[in-house]
C-alpha cells in the first residue's frame, strides 16, 4: 500500500469565485501553492495576487473544464518545472467547478441547458482526473476532492441535471478511489452544505433562507485532507454541515461498514434478499 505525501500543491477549478475561490486561499494559508482554474482570466488574477499576498506561489489558467486540450494542457502547465512557471506537479485536484439548472421537474427542462450542466459537473471533473491523477501516480500518490452535494445522495424534485450529475460525480469519486488507493491515491466527497454564493442567490428553493453554512467548513475540511489528516476517510462522501475534521477521524476508527459513506441503494427491508449484495460490498 502506497501512502502519499501531504499536498504540497493543487489545482482548484472554479476558483475565481464563491467557494472555490475560499478554497484557494485556505490551501495557500496552509502552505500550499496553487493553480487556479477557471473561464474569467481578469478574476483569476485577483485570486492569484491574493495567495501571492498570502506569500505563496500561484499559478493563472483560464480554461474551460469541459474542453479536453484545454484541459490537458492546463495540467502539463501546472506540472511544469517551478523555473518554467509552473508548480512541479499536482498533488491536489480540488473539482469544484459547477452549474444547475433551472427548477423544474424533468418535463419542463431546457434541453441544452440541462446537457450542458451534466457536461459541466461530470465531463469536467473526468477530464480533470484524466489528465491530473496520471502525475499523481507517477509521483507516488495524490489527492482529489470532488466538490460534491447533498444532492448526490438523495432524489430532488427540482434541477434533476444537477441532481444527476452530483450523484455520477460520486460515482466517479469512488471510482478512483476504488483503482487507485492502493497506489497512493485519496479521495472525497465533499459537501459544503448551503454557502451563500452567486448560485445559491439566484435558486428559488433558498428564498427565504436566512441559515447557511460557512465556506470555512468546506476550507477546514479541505486543509485536512490536503495535510493527510483525513486519508482514512478516502472515498467516503462527507457533509461539512454535519461533519467537522475531528469527528471524521473519529467516525473513521469506529466505522464498521463494508463501503462507508458511499452510494448504496437501500434493501426494501430485514426479509429483502438482495440485502446483502446491496449493502455489504
Amino acid at each position: 500500500m502506497v501512502e502519499p505525501q501531504p499536498a504540497r500543491t493543487a489545482l482548484v477549478t472554479g476558483a475565481s469565485r464563491g467557494i472555490g475561490r475560499a478554497v484557494a486561499l485556505g490551501l495557500a494559508d496552509a502552505g500550499l501553492d496553487v493553480a487556479l482554474l477557471a473561464r474569467d482570466e481578469e478574476r483569476l488574477a485577483q485570486v492569484a495576487a491574493e495567495v501571492r499576498g498570502r506569500g505563496r506561489r500561484a499559478l493563472v489558467l483560464a480554461a474551460d473544464v469541459t474542453d479536453p486540450t484545454a484541459v490537458a494542457a492546463a495540467v502539463a502547465r501546472a506540472e511544469s518545472p517551478a523555473a518554467d512557471g509552473g508548480l512541479d506537479g499536482v498533488d491536489l485536484l480540488v473539482n469544484n467547478a459547477g452549474r444547475i439548472d433551472v427548477e423544474v421537474p424533468v418535463w419542463e427542462a431546457d434541453v441544452d441547458e440541462w446537457w450542458q450542466v451534466m457536461t459541466t459537473n461530470v465531463r469536467g471533473p473526468f477530464l480533470l482526473a484524466r489528465f491530473a491523477v496520471p502525475g499523481m501516480l507517477a509521483r507516488g500518490g495524490g489527492r482529489v476532492i470532488d466538490l460534491n452535494s447533498g444532492s448526490g445522495s438523495h432524489d430532488m424534485t427540482y434541477s434533476s441535471a444537477y441532481n444527476l450529475s452530483k450523484t455520477a460525480l460520486m460515482r466517479l469519486g469512488h471510482h478512483l478511489h476504488a483503482t487507485g488507493h492502493g497506489r497512493g491515491l485519496r479521495t472525497l466527497e465533499l459537501a459544503p452544505g448551503v454557502v451563500a454564493t452567486d448560485m445559491t442567490a439566484a435558486m428559488g428553493v433558498h428564498a427565504d433562507r436566512t441559515e447557511w453554512t460557512p465556506v470555512e467548513r468546506t476550507v477546514d475540511v479541505a486543509v485536512a485532507f490536503a495535510r493527510g489528516e483525513l486519508d482514512e476517510c478516502s472515498g467516503w462522501f462527507v457533509r461539512v454541515s454535519d461533519d467537522t475534521p475531528a469527528s471524521l477521524r473519529t467516525l473513521a476508527t469506529e466505522a464498521t461498514a463494508a463501503a462507508p459513506r458511499h452510494l448504496r441503494v437501500l434493501p426494501a427491508g430485514p426479509s429483502d434478499p438482495l440485502s446483502q449484495a446491496l449493502t455489504g460490498r
